[in-house]
């Protein structure tokens, strides 16, 4: 593979140059009297006027010294590239064995009308085999005795986070006696906390939410029990219940009250163990897991098959581009990574939404990056290979780059996640030296001038909105794929890899997540993580133990009144469960709670409200056993 000698990107004849210094200097025609004919006429009988000579103008480049001035035309001529520019081309290895696909054709279908003919007959294949196939794994039988399953996804549970359940947790009733039909999806158990969450007095994250487990000693699912804020797909492959590799399909059943769930290590998931009561729980019914699975793997091979088919039998980039793009496209939205909706007909309707916006972008990114590298391009083996696999690749970043243990690129996250600095540095010199090389291949092609003034255009627009006050910047991968893929625009092998992964990014990042803005609030970069607001002052709890005696253990906190000047209530959490809710103006200071196991430990945690809103938690004090009290610590919870 090196760079052609011959023509330019556009078919044109070699460039022919000449100095500029010598355009006063007459060519020899064979037409000899034409010269002989020619008289030269002097400027002082040309014109009445009187002739001047020129003042030299002024050059502000005589104030800079010589040795800068000779670096700087050097810099230029260097960033021109060598002349003539040398367009890369692909020679394939072995041109016999990559080009027999198109020769198969050509012999056994010869005339166009035969290829339009068989690609419709393809198109019709590949449609029936993906549609067969997800209808399968889309839509489940009914379990007997209970009815259709609810798709759910990875991240839905039967609690909500802080007081988003209400007073007492009631609206989150029913707690006990009830049962619930569900679908998970594939690949649950990968799926983790991206903010603390607190479970008592622990501050739990980047792991999977499921507290809980077997609580006896054979591990019988009889006797496994979930605390309610555990997601439920994480929480059935834990149970052994589902597959984490198919998902499946069963019943959950609602059991209320339990206490001391324990920390189990099963399935390559550890659950979370608390040592007191919660007021709901669930566990999986025996018998009724379904057949029903998640067939994102063999819609992966019917996928598979027909790209590779694809991308082997032609070479004409209007053909295969947008059908692969279609492809993969539909492949991402509705199997590999769909977006986390119950009805399986939203999601398709969401795809489609999201499919116009997304297809002018590829037209757009065909025109000016694809066309010109795959135009002529006859390695039908190494296209297949780098460009569609390096697509795939990217495509699949669920499965991919998402084990990067980098899940948000935010100063706190980073800070947070165990391994996020190691990956980042080496993302960055990965990024940096892949940069360094497609920038000296695109000199050689003569493009690095027009290339630096577009990314330094990028490069302007994103500071300008770094600098738009009250908001941050965020790269989604889809904008990363948008951004570098013009860097790709030349016919060598790294390129084509580079060009398929990034566009398989972002086929990944609107198919899953759509166009998100590259602008957010604090707000929704956040999400359920602490606000950063104020936290209350408790004074210290008066405890009435009364061992031994009849009436009931209590504990009693206070606070002072008022309240700071934004706020104008409090909330209190027992157990992570909201047990009180009081204002200011109805003079609540204060608030008594009655032990209700003996022998169990209580987490309190408090926090002002704002009308129905509230800020942060402060962390955990704990009522232990013995009748002590542990103060909360410093920080939000």
């Amino acid at each position: 593979m090196g760079p052609s000698d011959d023509l330019d990107d556009e078919g044109a004849p070699p460039h022919v140059y000449r100095d500029d210094d010598s355009a006063s200097v007459f060519s020899y025609h064979s037409n000899h009297s034409a010269i002989s004919d020619t008289v030269l006429i002097h400027g002082s009988e040309a014109s009445d006027e009187e002739y001047y000579i020129p003042q030299e103008p002024y050059h502000v480049k005589k104030y800079i010294p010589p040795r800068f001035q000779r670096a700087w035309r050097a810099t230029k001529k260097w960033v021109k590239g060598p002349q003539p520019p040398r367009p890369w081309r692909i020679h394939p290895f072995f041109p016999r064995v990559q080009t027999a696909p198109i020769q198969f054709l050509h012999n056994y279908f010869p005339k166009r009308k035969h290829k339009v003919f068989l690609l419709m007959f393809f198109y019709v294949c590949w449609l029936l085999s993906f549609g067969l196939v997800l209808h399968r794994s889309a839509f489940a039988a009914d379990i007997p005795g209970h009815g259709p399953p609810v798709r759910i996804s990875c991240t839905d549970r039967f609690w909500s986070d802080g007081n988003g359940c209400g007073l007492n947790g009631d609206l989150c009733r029913p707690f006990e006696n009830s049962t619930v039909t569900f679908r998970c999806p594939a690949n649950c158990r990968r799926v983790q906390l991206l903010n603390p969450h607190p479970v008592g007095d622990q501050e739990v994250n980047y792991r999977p939410l499921v507290v809980g487990g077997p609580t006896d000693e054979p591990e019988t699912l009889e006797h496994t029990f979930y605390r309610a804020d555990s997601f439920i797909c994480g929480a059935a492959i834990h149970a052994g219940f589902i597959s984490d590799e198919t998902g499946g399909c069963g019943v959950v059943s609602l059991v209320g009250e339990r206490s001391n769930f324990p920390s189990v290590n099963r399935k390559h998931i550890t659950s979370i163990a608390f040592d007191s009561y919660f007021p709901k729980s669930f566990s999986f019914l025996s018998g009724t897991a379904s057949k029903c699975r998640d067939l994102r793997w063999p819609l992966l091979g019917v996928s598979l098959t027909f790209t590779i088919l694809m991308s082997l039998f032609t070479t004409s980039p209007a053909v295969f581009f947008p059908s692969v793009f279609l492809g993969i496209f539909f492949h991402v939205a509705l199997a590999s990574d769909p977006p986390n909706l119950t009805d399986y007909y939203a999601i398709v309707s969401v795809a489609l939404g999201r499919l116009l916006p997304a297809s002018f972008c590829m037209f757009v990114v065909y025109q000016y990056c694809v066309r010109r590298q795959l135009q002529g391009l006859h390695a039908q083996i190494e296209k297949t290979i780098l460009w569609l696999g390096g697509c795939w690749v990217g495509a699949l970043n669920n499965y991919t780059f998402d084990k990067i243990p980098i899940e948000r690129l935010t100063p706190h996250d980073i800070k947070q996640q165990p391994g996020a600095v190691p990956a980042l540095i080496i993302i960055v010199l990965t990024l940096f030296s892949i940069a360094l090389g497609q920038a000296w291949a695109i000199r050689i092609e003569g493009r690095l001038p027009r290339y630096l003034a577009v990314y330094g255009l990028f490069v302007g627009v994103l500071l300008s909105l770094v600098a738009v006050p009250k908001m941050h910047v965020r790269i989604h991968h889809y904008i990363l794929g948008l951004l570098l893929v013009p860097g790709t625009a030349m016919q060598n092998r790294p390129s084509l890899l580079f060009q398929g992964i990034l566009i398989g990014l972002f086929i990944n990042g609107i198919a899953r997540w759509g166009f998100d803005s590259i602008l957010q609030t604090p707000g929704e970069l956040r999400g359920d993580a602490p606000q950063g607001s104020s936290l209350p002052a408790i004074f210290r709890p008066v405890i009435h133990n009364n061992f031994g005696g009849l009436l009931t253990p209590n504990i009693t906190f206070e606070w002072p009144l008022p309240h700071l000047e934004r706020y104008d209530g409090m909330s209190v959490l027992v157990n992570d469960v909201e047990r009180f809710r009081g204002y200011e103006d109805r003079g609540m200071n204060s608030f008594t709670w009655l032990r209700h196991e003996v022998d169990m430990p209580e987490y309190f945690r408090f926090a002002f409200m704002n009308g129905s809103s509230r800020g942060d938690y402060t962390t955990a004090g704990v009522w232990r056993t013995d009748g002590g009290w542990t103060e909360m610590g410093s920080g939000h919870s």
